[in-house]
């Protein structure tokens, strides 16, 4: 039976949280690295490159390189990318169950782009969920770990920060929603839970346990 949750909303990240994208991002952005005379392996890219904006990326694979990027590196790694998200991504574990349960408003923030979004929540059926509150990082001046996005979403949706909950999987997101002043639960499905811990997140590894956390019965 769904409940009702002791916040006024909901924020989920994207990449890692609702969407299984981040072992496809990766292996897709280490390949093209390596095109262009950068070698990176998976992991390497995993620490590097992780929950990080476009614009982050490419000002550390410029830092890297020495010199700037070829012209043609973004728009050869989105159309890989979205090409093997087609291919490949599906929904992170029991999000679909989780979702139907949260009866309290719920919207997506994301450093991904709005274009890489419609993509992977409409390849995983998660599109009609939150279409018309999906808010990214090119919406505001600052990424994550700013707080920049996570503020803005809660003002779009007309939610006090202190009554919102973020649902986050990396350290940096999690560092942006405590900036805004929001309470932070840290899926570790994929990541070092000591790490979301530390960040400032209560930690839960596995999808089903969210709704108890947010007050849902």
């Amino acid at each position: 039976m769904a409940g009702e949750s002791r916040f006024e909303l909901v924020i989920f990240d994207c990449d890692g949280v609702l969407v299984d994208s981040e072992p496809i991002a990766n292996r897709v952005l280490a390949e093209c690295l390596c095109k262009i005379g950068l070698p990176t392996t998976l992991e390497e890219s995993y620490a590097t490159y992780k929950s990080r904006s476009w614009s982050q990326c490419l000002e550390l694979i410029q830092g890297k390189l020495g010199r700037p990027v070829p012209e043609h590196f973004a728009a050869d790694y989105y159309r890989r990318a979205l090409a093997a998200y087609e291919r490949e991504l599906e929904a992170v574990p029991g999000i679909h169950q989780v979702l139907a349960r949260i009866t309290t408003p719920i919207c997506v923030a994301s450093n991904g782009r709005h274009t890489t979004m419609q993509v992977t929540l409409r390849k995983t059926a998660l599109w009609e969920r939150f279409a018309g509150r999906i808010y990214s990082s090119m919406d505001v001046p600052r990424p994550k770990p700013f707080p920049d996005l996570y503020l803005h979403a809660a003002g779009q949706m007309g939610a006090a920060p202190a009554r919102c909950a973020v649902v986050e999987d990396s350290p940096s997101g999690i560092s942006a929603a405590r900036a805004a002043g929001m309470t932070v639960f840290g899926y570790a499905g994929r990541e070092d839970p000591g790490a979301l811990s530390a960040a400032g997140a209560q930690v839960f590894r596995a999808m089903r346990d969210l709704p108890a956390l947010l007050g849902c019965d």
